[in-house]
């Protein structure tokens, strides 16, 4: 699959820039490309579609992470196998909002249930939709930018 095959928006992040009240930000990642083998890469060796705690999000910037104009790359891995799920190219600026608004709304409740929304479509439909509360980002070099990343308390990497 590529990168190309993939769009990704996100709604509920707004709020984070007009200091209103917090809402749980939510990302959809659209395919639009072959849909078979993503459904292989989503589901485990019984057929049943992996849960939110076998997967892992992050961020690889392109370039500097505070250049208005660098990109990077989302993606999203099989945490049992470490095999990528997915990758699409982004600008970095729109997902380190988005990662700003997720650290604000877990901030500001007490919602245990994950601090975004994850949906991921297959064919225009939802296929698995997850609450998450770690995406991980890093630099050009490779390295885990801790204070951009969201990693919940008591998480050690």
């Amino acid at each position: 699959m590529k990168r190309e095959h993939f769009t990704l928006s996100a709604s509920n992040v707004d709020w984070i820039e007009t200091d209103s009240d917090p809402k749980k930000p939510a990302v959809t990642i659209d395919c639009t490309g072959p849909a078979t083998l993503l459904r292989d890469r989503l589901t485990d060796p019984d057929g049943e579609p992996l849960e939110a705690g076998q997967t892992d999000a992050a961020l690889r910037l392109q370039g500097p992470v505070d250049a208005e104009d660098t990109d990077g790359v989302v993606s999203v891995t099989n945490r049992v196998t470490g095999e990528f799920v997915l990758e699409l190219n982004v600008p970095a600026q729109d997902v380190l909002q988005f990662i700003r608004a997720a650290r604000g709304y877990g901030e500001g409740t007490t919602d245990d249930g994950g601090r975004y929304h994850v949906t991921i479509t297959l064919d225009g439909e939802p296929f698995v939709e997850y609450d998450k509360r770690t995406f991980l980002v890093y630099d050009d070099d490779g390295d885990l930018l801790r204070h951009r990343s969201l990693i919940p308390s008591g998480v050690e990497l």
